[in-house]
């Protein structure tokens, strides 16, 4: 399906995935990007402030959305699950971020900002 033209809507910002931007699932993206050997499943609902019910459903979201990959295994006898982006999701990320960072650019401009980026956001070129 083409994708349509924008620019009838330049604030309609088409980038932002409804899958990332659920507030749970972008700090589970945001975790495993900083950790990209992958997180334990425990460590991700502790740095996420989730319950393993709310992690399980939104791992299984990025799973089906090919973002995730989660790997059951074992360690010490004990079991292990294993979280991690995949090479999809990693990409599909630093796209939703470069869209959040034209957003901010543009929200910046409309308020009359000097400064089209805070500090810290300042990351790639525009």
């Amino acid at each position: 399906m083409p994708k349509p033209d924008t620019s009838a809507a330049p604030f309609s910002y088409e980038g932002l995935d409804r899958v990332i931007h659920e507030k749970a699932r972008l700090g589970m993206l945001t975790s495993l990007m900083a950790h990209p050997k992958g997180l334990a499943f425990a460590d991700l609902k502790k740095l996420c402030g989730l319950t393993d019910g709310n992690l399980s459903r939104h791992l299984q979201v990025l799973q089906e959305a090919g973002m995730v990959e989660v790997t059951k295994g074992y360690e010490a006898n004990r079991p292990l699950t294993t979280c991690r982006l995949t090479k999809t999701g990693r990409r599909q990320f630093l796209d939703y971020l470069a869209v959040l960072e034209q957003l901010v650019r543009d929200a910046a401009k409309a308020a009359g900002s000097s400064d089209p980026l805070p500090t810290g956001l300042q990351t790639r070129p525009a």
